[in-house]
């Protein structure tokens, strides 16, 4: 006979931040801060405890994306939070239908939904009484206010929309809402971590070696990781960016057919990156796929690249790439060709020309559309050595801290800091391929 939530210890002590979250009933409630202070945690930890202790309750833990939740946001859940209930019966996880998403089923009746705003058909068709946002700096406001009007199945007092995040842009509409209307923002520290900070105040040995990654940080994510400021890089090359119109969450219909360039930037100790981006019929191009790894030899991203785009019988499930363009390295670029079966010829290499036909590309047009798009889940993986040292891992990651250098050189501005560039350089081989191959190069003497 398994047991019940009556019977079940959760052992954690909420500290700082987190203790006066699980203390506020606000409609909108943020837990923001740097990295590491156990913003999520604390949030997972609320929503196990309320389940088990109001029989019927329905939750819902959502991220942008159904794959980024599930590889980060549930194995949390699942590895610290339920798994002692998950081990005596108290909780079981359903993989969902076609009727009912995937979801945590309580003994008592409760449940928890998990889900994905890239597809929100089945988990914005039911009513909740909490729900848990995580990574929230990834969502719109539409989505956020979306999720708010589905907090009416009424087991519980009150209702309640919860998100962790890192903090953004200063300008970020979490950061304007907790300004100007009612969400309320509580501020998480690396004190609030039980398991960085001892009660004293001193760090513990998993404190120390997690804070020395963070101190060694540079720039804009220093302020956002570290610092836990709500800061925008200054002299950002790429000011036109903006995620919520130029991050997608995926390809339009139709576009199999649609024309392909890829880009690569070849690397072991820094990242190698590989895109691949479609041309839709009216010239705008959209990264739909990145690998962005290091310490992998090139002839194995070779036949990474090749399993994924080719069936087993060598025929390809997708438009082969009209040009893959590609650093000037030749050892590296012979090994890709030799194991990957198509040449490659050699990119634009000429920097500010680059950036200014990917500027051109970021601005919206009078159609009210950009010339580029990114589909938020292009990563094929996630690099953990990279992930571990809060390092880039995307092509989005990178471009929110790409900037001129600062001091005596900023005057010039002819090429942007070289550190986390990668995903940058391969981008603007692409579109100066697309967009400055075709000039000629003559210089007209008058």
């Amino acid at each position: 006979m398994s047991a019940t939530a009556l019977e079940t210890v959760v052992r954690y002590e909420p500290r700082g931040a987190a203790l006066a979250m699980f203390k506020n009933r606000s409609a909108e409630l943020a837990l923001a801060g740097p990295a590491g202070t156990g913003k999520s945690l604390a949030c997972l930890f609320r929503l196990h405890l309320t389940a088990l202790n109001n029989p019927g309750a329905r939750f819902l833990i959502v991220r942008k994306t159904a794959v980024s939740l599930g590889s980060t946001t549930l194995v949390t859940f699942e590895n610290k939070v339920i798994k002692a209930a998950m081990a005596a019966g108290i909780v079981r996880w359903y993989g969902g239908s076609p009727r009912e998403a995937p979801c945590y089923k309580y003994s008592d009746g409760s449940v928890i939904v998990v889900g994905g705003m890239d597809k929100p058909e089945k988990i914005m068709s039911s009513e909740y009484d909490m729900i848990f946002a995580d990574e929230a700096t990834e969502l719109t406001v539409d989505d956020w206010e979306a999720m708010g009007t589905r907090l009416r199945h009424g087991v519980l007092p009150w209702q309640q929309q919860l998100a962790a995040c890192n903090p953004a842009h200063p300008t970020h509409w979490i950061k304007q809402r907790a300004d100007q209307q009612g969400l309320v923002m509580l501020h998480s520290r690396h004190r609030d971590n039980l398991a960085y900070v001892n009660a004293d105040g001193s760090y513990t040995p998993a404190g120390q070696a997690y804070m020395a990654k963070l101190d060694a940080l540079t720039g804009i994510r220093r302020m956002r990781l570290y610092e836990g400021r709500w800061a925008a890089a200054e002299g950002l090359v790429y000011e036109g960016w903006d995620p919520a119109v130029h991050l997608v969450d995926r390809l339009p219909k139709g576009s199999e057919p649609w024309r392909r360039i890829w880009g690569i930037d070849f690397g072991y100790s820094n990242p190698f990156v590989l895109q691949c981006w479609a041309e839709d019929p009216d010239g705008r191009l959209w990264l739909y796929r990145e690998m962005y790894f290091t310490k992998r030899l090139v002839e194995d991203h070779a036949k990474q690249i090749k399993s994924i785009v080719c069936l087993p019988n060598g025929a390809w499930r997708e438009p082969k790439p009209r040009a893959i363009v590609a650093d000037h390295d030749a050892e590296d670029r012979a090994t890709f060709e030799r194991h990957f079966g198509m040449s490659t010829k050699p990119a634009h290499k000429s920097v500010s020309d680059g950036i200014q036909a990917m500027q051109a590309r970021l601005k919206v047009q009078p159609d009210g559309k950009p010339r580029m798009f990114v589909v938020r889940d292009s990563l094929v993986e996630i690099d953990p050595a990279l992930a571990e040292a809060k390092k880039p891992t995307c092509f989005a990651e990178e471009i929110v801290g790409y900037v001129w250098p600062s001091g005596a050189k900023a005057d010039k501005r002819e090429a942007p800091v070289k550190e986390d560039d990668h995903s940058m350089d391969t981008g603007r081989y692409v579109v100066a391929d697309r967009d400055l191959g075709a000039r000629p190069g003559i210089r007209i003497m008058r």
